[in-house]
């Protein structure tokens, strides 16, 4: 989240938005700066008009914590299940996964 407020920044400030910008207002910060999530906001940031999606409300963060809620899910609804009932699941995920690799074979 850390890098949109960046972004945000740098748009507000009426600065371009570089990947050198947003290293630096991190730096700034006192964050340690991961180069490639960098790339990546600038490279999504391209061709988005940000006072359009402001204005219209659009979210600017990523879909990440949708994904993540929906693994926490599913785990907790694994830890619910008997010890028997994931035994069958996990033997029935080996057998296709077994299939799987035989198809690549042949197909």
């Amino acid at each position: 989240m850390e890098y949109i407020y960046a972004a945000l920044l740098l748009h507000s400030a009426k600065k371009e938005i570089t990947e050198e910008a947003v290293s630096e207002v991190m730096k700034a910060a006192g964050i340690d700066v991961d180069a490639v999530r960098v790339k990546a906001l600038v490279a999504a940031l391209e061709d988005v008009d940000i006072d359009e999606a402001i204005s219209k409300g659009v979210s600017l963060a990523p879909a990440a914590p949708t994904v993540v809620s929906e693994k926490e899910e599913v785990e907790e609804k694994e830890e619910k299940e008997e010890p028997e009932e994931k035994k069958e699941k996990e033997k029935e995920e080996e057998e296709e996964s077994g299939i799987e690799g035989l198809g690549a074979l042949f197909g």
